[in-house]
């Protein structure tokens, strides 16, 4: 279903409440998603350290490609010195590289990649808290409606007074370090309401649930360098055994070539030793 139509059939829901509610008027208000998001310590701060890993990872592809790339040149220019087995085996050799680079790529950045999976684990706990402060507020207040500003549904308009941001903040800072990001440093924040308060203790469960959070990124850091260590190993035993194949090679050659050297000068030495003794010959008949 389009934005478009979600948003016609938003529309016509509303009308049609509104009938229902007109005598005593309709209570809505809206909440601002990425507002709250940048607002929460513990979100900002580690939207940061993923976006650190993004930049590491990015940098780890680009690298991945460099040396395809440069094996794939290498093979070009070295194609007239290998034999059709030797060629064969480079070229499956850069099949498994160009394959390894795009499983990493598909790892880090495609649809279940470790970039979704972490931003999802990111925000769902907090996606969580909110939709649940939503629920209290608008039982509450007697809200008809409350809509996210941030999502797909389109406000032309909004008035600030309907705005209950703040509100679901201040609920959710109970569990969570809430502060205004220090980019903003600057303007003056919405959470004005919340300075002087005391900051509050981070529940164990919020501690517990960071503390393995930080233990499975370790672990799986740990495993990316093994893996990667490995292929290395990998690469370089298969680097020596070709330059050792190649050099054995240029051996061979240059000992045919030598071979066929020797060959051509004792076939010309023959040659020559014939011619002598033909014209040795010839002088004796002459003097008899």
């Amino acid at each position: 279903m389009s934005t478009k139509t979600k948003v016609l059939l938003l529309v016509s829901v509303i009308f049609m409440t509104l009938q229902g509610l007109a005598q005593r008027g309709v209570r809505m208000a809206y909440v601002d998603m990425e507002y709250i998001l940048e607002n929460v310590e513990e979100y900002r701060d580690a939207t940061e350290q993923l976006e650190t890993k993004v930049q590491r990872w990015k940098i780890e592809v680009e690298q991945k490609q460099s040396i395809v790339e440069q094996m794939k040149k290498d093979l070009m220019a070295e194609k007239v010195l290998l034999t059709p087995e030797l060629i064969e085996e480079r070229e499956e050799e850069i099949q498994i590289l160009e394959r390894e680079m795009i499983e990493y790529q598909q790892d880090r950045f495609g649809p279940q990649g470790d970039l979704v999976l972490q931003k999802r684990r990111l925000i769902q706990p907090i996606q969580d808290q909110v939709f649940n402060e939503v629920q209290k507020i608008g039982a509450n207040k007697k809200y008809d409606f409350i809509f996210d500003k941030s999502a797909d549904v389109v406000m032309l308009y909004s008035e600030k007074r309907h705005d209950i941001s703040d509100l679901v903040l201040r609920g959710i800072a109970r569990t969570r370090k809430i502060s205004k990001p220090a980019k903003k440093s600057n303007d003056r924040s919405r959470l004005d309401d919340f300075e002087g308060e005391e900051e509050e203790v981070v529940s164990e469960a919020l501690q517990e649930r960071l503390d393995k959070a930080n233990q499975a990124a370790e672990a799986r850091e740990k495993s990316a360098a093994d893996a990667k260590a490995e292929q290395l190993k990998l690469r370089e035993e298969r680097k020596k055994a070709y330059e050792e194949r190649r050099k054995k090679l240029l051996e061979e050659r240059e000992a045919k070539r030598q071979a066929k050297l020797k060959e051509r000068n004792e076939s010309k030495e023959e040659d020559n030793n014939e011619e002598e003794n033909s014209d040795t010959e010839k002088d004796d008949n002459g003097t008899i």
